[in-house]
């Protein structure tokens, strides 16, 4: 089994980061300061490191140097409110495999967990295919059979999480979570007004609701 080393000290995010990495099937342990993570953060113990820059104790930035100081390989991965390019600059001098900002989408994450541990790119097609409907990643174009369609950022979210589960129910909570990040309002109405917006756009039964459970993906069109 996969192990996940998460370091992070706002307590929603480790909880949203666990809940998300478990169901794809990674086992996971949290620490909230940069001294248990120095000590944890070893090969034999675990395969990747979600380390936050604003740490307690000991600052992640120099977690990150410590271990690999020490001689650890493990991916590490940053997530962080720093956006600044000098602070991505200093990560990656550092060690980072990667670095993530947040507000983030938890797709986006965890696409990055999975090519780290790979340790290769990606080798996933480009193009999510469903019945007719297909999305272009690279350039970001969606087509219904020949009929090109125009989205916004966040209906091509929308899309994209629900092509990569075409034919599952996805509940409201899990798209809220995978698509508007972390930061969600669980009472918001939001995913029926984009999927709304989805249905004009690609047709009207691309998207089905599954009363009390969600929206699943149609595959036979």
């Amino acid at each position: 089994m996969t192990r996940i080393l998460i370091a992070e000290d706002e307590e929603r995010i480790v909880s949203f980061l666990e809940k998300g990495l478990r169901a794809a099937g990674y086992t996971t342990l949290a620490v909230s300061d940069g001294i248990d993570a120095l000590s944890l953060a070893r090969d034999d113990s675990f395969d990747l490191l979600i380390l936050d820059l604003g740490l307690p104790g000991i600052a992640g930035q120099e977690v990150l140097q410590r271990m690999r100081s020490r001689g650890e390989q493990m991916p590490v991965i940053i997530l962080t409110a720093r956006a600044g390019v000098d602070d991505a600059v200093r990560g990656f001098e550092g060690g980072a495999d990667d670095y993530v900002v947040k507000p983030f989408r938890f797709e986006e994450l965890l696409a990055r967990v999975r090519v780290r541990l790979r340790g290769a790119p990606a080798a996933e097609s480009a193009v999510l295919r469903a019945g007719d409907v297909t999305l272009d990643l690279r350039t970001r174009r969606a087509a219904v059979g020949e009929r090109m369609v125009e989205l916004t950022a966040r209906e091509f979210a929308l899309l994209e999480n629900l092509l990569r589960h075409a034919g599952q129910v996805l509940s409201r909570e899990q798209l809220l979570s995978h698509v508007w990040g972390y930061d969600f309002d669980p009472g918001s109405n939001v995913v029926d007004v984009y999927i709304r917006y989805l249905r004009k756009k690609l047709g009207a039964d691309v998207v089905e609701t599954v009363r009390g459970m969600g929206y699943r993906l149609r595959t036979d069109r």
